[in-house]
This record gives structure tokens, C-alpha cells and sequence, in this order.
């Protein structure tokens, strides 16, 4: 299995943008996209870089959404 990138939150919300999701709602640092019924939440805390869980479900549900 290939590593994950490394991703921050701006380049992980770029890459849900571009398939389609759209951000619904903003908590605290946390904002939510939403595309169909698939919703997926980002933090975001100063350029830091994601978590790799996290990093694996915006993957996930951009390869789900684009088969």
C-alpha cells in the first residue's frame, strides 16, 4: 500500500472542492463539507498537518464518489 500524502487543511479542502462537496457549516476550527449524503469534517488549526485517519477518509470518499 502506497503511503498517504501529507496533507494541511487548505490543501485537503481544495481537494474536496474540486469533487464536488460543498461546505455547509463552520464549528470552531472545524468545518464541515457535504456532497449527496457523504459529509466530512476538516480542522483546522494553523497550517498544521492533518492527521493521517483523516487524511485517509477525504481519499476515501473522493475515490467513492468519482467510481
Amino acid at each position: 500500500m502506497p503511503k498517504l500524502p501529507r496533507l494541511n487543511a487548505k490543501e485537503a479542502q481544495k481537494l474536496l472542492l474540486t469533487a464536488g462537496f460543498v461546505l455547509i457549516r463552520s464549528q470552531g476550527s472545524h468545518r464541515i463539507y457535504q456532497k449527496a449524503t457523504i459529509k466530512v469534517v476538516i480542522p483546522f488549526h494553523g497550517g498544521k498537518t492533518l492527521h493521517p485517519k483523516i487524511v485517509r477518509q477525504v481519499i476515501d470518499v473522493i475515490e467513492t464518489k468519482n467510481e
